[in-house]
């Protein structure tokens, strides 16, 4: 499978942020692909979609985070379970009877910190590692389908992070959500440099590789880190108000997951792979910032 003459991937989510993506990196690859034209949670749809693909590798970027944000699976919870937990099942049992590999663009949202890792410790969640935050529903039943997907020994799932990327317009980007927000809390956590890692994703189908991946950049950053940044690169007049976690909940129907992800089994396959701080300098702030023009 080295050559990319012999890739064909199949994509889902089409419409979705990470799923337009891939589409675009394939091209800019020559990778030849096609976006599936089923809906997950209708095993028949997938079928016809694998026939007349005939993919070399399925990628699943499709799934509600719910939308403005994952309060809204609290009041729609068959909905999802019927994409989350149903679609996805079915999409890696389809794969399954193919042999072939299915990348699955998960969620590293189902941790916490606890008393084994503290935060500011440096101590991460490893992929190994059962979930133990269930505080949103959109949480918990992301937690029951990575369980599930164990089984599955052609799913590779990758538990993305409060997802960031060079195009500061997009509303689903971390950095854009959070400025906009009328008070953030600060807290350090484990993020996703889309520009950086979705690239490196696309290899993993090329090598194969499947199993559990925490599919962040190495290290934490918090809320502050990245506006203080922002304020450097993008917009000197930049302000903004902190609160606390209680003062957060009580304007938030389900708590929101805070966590460091250990990232050696990534940065150990990819060494090239930056920490959070200096992706986000390189990828994002670097590419975006503003020209001064000298008098």
């Amino acid at each position: 499978m080295g050559s990319s003459s012999s890739l064909n991937f199949l994509i889902y989510g089409r419409t979705g942020w990470i799923g337009g993506t891939l589409g675009k990196l394939c091209e800019a690859q020559g990778i030849p692909y096609a976006y599936g034209s089923g809906r997950l949670e209708d095993r028949r749809s997938l079928i016809s979609d694998l026939d007349s693909v005939e993919p070399s590798h399925v990628f699943n970027a499709a799934g509600v985070t719910g939308r403005p944000n994952v309060d809204w699976c609290e009041s729609h919870k068959v909905e999802t379970i019927r994409t989350n937990v149903v679609g996805t099942l079915n999409l890696a049992d389809v794969c399954k009877e193919r042999g072939l590999v299915l990348i699955n663009y998960a969620t590293g949202c189902i941790f916490e910190y606890d008393s084994d890792h503290p935060l500011g410790s440096g101590l991460g969640f490893k992929e190994e590692d059962a979930p133990n935050f269930t505080g949103s529903f959109y949480s918990k039943t992301k937690a029951v389908v990575e369980e599930l997907l164990k089984n599955y020994e052609n799913v590779c799932t990758l538990r993305v992070r409060m997802p960031i990327s060079s195009d500061l317009s997009n509303p689903r980007n971390f950095i854009t959500k959070i400025t906009r927000y009328e008070k953030v809390v600060d807290i350090p956590n484990s993020m996703t440099i889309l520009d950086e890692l979705l690239p490196i994703s696309l290899e993993m189908a090329k090598r194969n590789l499947t199993g559990i991946w925490n599919f962040t950049n190495p290290g934490v950053v918090s809320h502050n880190e990245i506006l203080e940044m922002y304020r450097e690169f993008i917009d000197p007049s930049f302000t903004w108000k902190n609160f606390t976690l209680e003062e957060q909940a009580k304007v938030i129907v389900a708590p929101r997951s805070n966590n460091e992800l250990d990232a050696t089994k990534l940065k150990t396959e990819f060494p090239e792979m930056l920490s959070i701080r200096e992706s986000l300098v390189k990828f994002v702030f670097e590419p975006n910032k503003k020209i001064e023009i000298k008098g």
